[in-house]
């Protein structure tokens, strides 16, 4: 029988796991300062998400009577919460584990934690700030993560049409919907059955993100409507979306919305997101999250946003793989 678990692998991780030990109590204190509640939420549930590019891990209750309920382990805990805001939590997070299946890298498992938490009242901007905050008081000034080193005492704010025309030399905005337009302004070669959405997402990892985060953090705002996801579109400009992310020594950290209330728009994201996610992958269905629909239009107006634990716990113990920060009992 081959042995999973090699216990020398503890002893080399030791340092970094109890300096994650650390930031999970100071992160607690940080929402705790701020009046936040913190909540536990179900794992388990009929409606994993519903973001494309995303694979849950399905399970199965079995009951008392010998009933089954078919289950997905959430891929976030975003629903949930949204459920708990709309009902009267107020400021709310959480350090939720959650599970993406056909994940797995030196950044990347499949199982991990996730910090997630809502601000009634936020802005976009007052959600930065408050992000700002957290990491000034959870990270030391200057951290060095993969090689690269972030001086933690200011941080860049960039709009994604600012960052394409930069690093790109394409207007993002006025090619949105159009990839040959986009393709001749970037200079590259529209690849057969590519869409606008797969060329954006390539220009964006090839030339974007390779500039962002480097020698400082960078918020990366103000995304192009069509991936607005959970978030409104920014009423100053309805081309664009009000949702960041946040990128630190080249790790894409957080993701952001100015939430959406709308129960009619989302229902039609949702109805489109499922049609993409079966174009692409196939594969099986679960129930439309009704009750989150239903009680949308009473949650307060708010911004959100989902930081990967694992990653701030990589930058605050200075490693350079995910699997030196996580407890795992499988080996890693």
């Amino acid at each position: 029988m081959t042995r999973r678990w090699q216990p020398h692998r503890l002893a080399d991780k030791l340092p970094a796991l109890r300096r994650r030990a650390l930031l999970n109590r100071q992160v607690r204190a940080f929402f705790d300062a701020r009046g936040y509640l913190e909540v536990e939420t179900d794992y388990a549930v009929r409606t994993p998400g519903e973001e494309v590019h995303l694979r849950p891990f399905r399970t199965e209750r079995l009951s008392p009577h010998g009933a089954r309920e078919t289950l997905w382990l959430h891929t976030s805990p975003e629903f949930a919460m949204k459920k708990l805001l709309a009902s009267g939590s107020g400021p709310i997070f959480q350090l939720a584990r959650v599970w993406r299946n056909e994940e797995g890298s030196d950044r990347h498992a499949a199982e991990f934690t996730m910090l997630e938490w809502y601000r009634p009242g936020a802005s976009m901007s007052a959600l930065m700030d408050e992000t700002e905050a957290l990491l000034r008081a959870t990270l030391p000034p200057v951290v060095t993560c993969r090689g690269i080193t972030c001086d933690l005492r200011e941080f860049e704010r960039i709009t994604v049409a600012e960052a394409f025309a930069r690093w790109v030399g394409a207007d993002v905005l006025a090619t949105a919907h159009d990839p040959v337009a986009l393709a001749a302004q970037a200079g590259t070669r529209l690849r057969d059955g590519e869409s606008w959405e797969d060329l954006f997402f390539r220009l964006l990892l090839e030339r974007v993100e390779p500039e962002l985060g480097q020698s400082r953090p960078s918020f990366l705002t103000h995304w192009p409507a069509a991936q607005a996801a959970l978030a409104r579109r920014d009423p100053a400009d309805a081309r664009v979306a009000e949702r960041f992310e946040l990128y630190v020594c080249g790790l894409e950290l957080t993701n952001a919305f100015v939430e959406l209330t709308d129960s009619v728009e989302q229902r039609a994201r949702f109805i489109d997101d499922r049609q993409r996610r079966h174009a692409l992958y196939g594969g099986p269905d679960w129930a439309m999250d009704d009750d989150l629909l239903a009680l949308l239009p009473d949650m307060p107006a708010c911004a959100g946003i989902a930081l990967g634990f694992d990653r701030l716990a990589m930058l605050a113990a200075g490693v350079d793989d995910i699997a030196q920060v996580r407890w795992s009992g499988e080996g890693g």
